[in-house]
């Protein structure tokens, strides 16, 4: 006899309807069907790009670096972009559409201006170092400015300082639209 107000467990083969049973069925009759078969191979990229995970900064010396960026005032545009003479166009398109992958990423939300700056020298003089191509910057859409977005303009105005920069735009939509930027950095010069 069984008490009151007690969950009564019933089993599954009981639950299932006809319906279920049926695709219950179908599903057996195709696992067996399968059974053997080997995926087919192919040698196109997959649909979607990985990620790769931040790599962290080496840490900071102790000497402030020797090449401060300097500071304007001027409207920043929603979509930014640069590029020195001499660019070619293929490449161009390519770091507007995403092609090139970031091979570092460096992230400056919340980030004061004073600091911003350091960690943005600190990164492109490493990044140079290591012989990077692309890099990612992270600046924010500013949402919380009560104007324009401080450090979206201020990488606009920094960025062209640098010799080693030959050009950086948005990123895509799905890698953070117009809150980061793709930086395209020069081989040619090397840190001693």
């Amino acid at each position: 006899m069984q008490r009151q107000g007690s969950p009564v467990l019933v089993g599954y083969n009981s639950c299932m309807n006809s319906r279920d049973k049926e695709s219950d069925d179908e599903f057996s009759v195709f696992r067996e069907a399968m059974q053997g078969v080997k995926p087919l191979e192919h040698d196109k990229a997959s649909p979607w790009k990985q990620r790769r995970r931040p790599i962290p900064l080496e840490p900071r010396r102790e000497e402030p670096p020797d090449e401060e960026f300097a500071d304007t005032q001027e409207d920043t545009p929603d979509f930014l972009e640069f590029r020195r003479p001499g660019i070619q166009h293929r490449l161009w398109s390519d770091l507007r559409r995403g092609v090139l992958d970031p091979e570092a990423t460096l992230d400056l939300h919340g980030m004061r201006v004073r600091d911003a700056r350091q960690a943005l020298g600190h990164f492109l003089n490493q990044s140079i170092g290591a012989r990077r191509r692309c890099v990612r910057i992270i600046h924010g859409k500013g949402r919380g400015s009560s104007q324009q977005p401080v450090l979206k303009q201020r990488i606009n105005q920094w960025l062209p300082q640098k010799k080693e920069v030959l050009a950086f735009c948005s990123a895509p939509r799905w890698d953070g639209g117009t809150g980061a930027v793709y930086v395209l950095l020069s081989r040619k010069w090397e840190q001693p």
